[in-house]
């Protein structure tokens, strides 16, 4: 505005001059109107990005807990099956042995028996049997 008003100054024409300073009081009146007016800021445009994004981060946020919590609950019904599993298997490994142990000593009782009531040779041949014990064949 210092540059019209030297305009004004050097020019020694009134009509140029009056035109100057008509156009300097408009430029004044139009920034003072455009200086004083109400403004609006413009996050209504970019509100609902702002929202949208806390709302995608917040079920981002919430997927990643609820599926970290599915996995956990998850490993422990795997470790739970797991324990019962191999509780079965000993329970059947130790019905198994006592089964097993079971028969080795009902065979060995038997082995016993066996021996004591058997003969390598019958009672009328018995003395044959000794006198080829004595002799040392067999």
């Amino acid at each position: 505005m210092r540059r019209i008003e030297s305009l004004a100054g050097e020019n020694e024409d009134p009509v140029v001059a009056q035109a100057l300073k008509n156009f300097k009081a408009s430029v004044d009146a139009w920034s003072e109107a455009a200086m004083s007016r109400p403004r609006t800021v413009k996050t209504v445009r970019h509100s609902w990005r702002l929202a949208a994004a806390w709302a995608l981060g917040c079920v981002l946020a919430a997927a990643s807990l609820s599926g970290g919590l599915y996995e956990r609950h998850h490993r422990q019904d795997l470790a739970r099956i797991a324990a019962a599993q191999k509780a079965q298997q000993q329970d059947a490994d130790a019905t198994r042995h006592a089964a097993t142990g079971a028969i080795a000593e009902d065979q060995d009782l038997l082995a016993t028996v066996d021996s004591d009531i058997s003969r390598e040779v019958p009672a009328a041949m018995e003395p044959l049997a000794q006198l080829m014990d004595d002799n040392g064949t067999k």
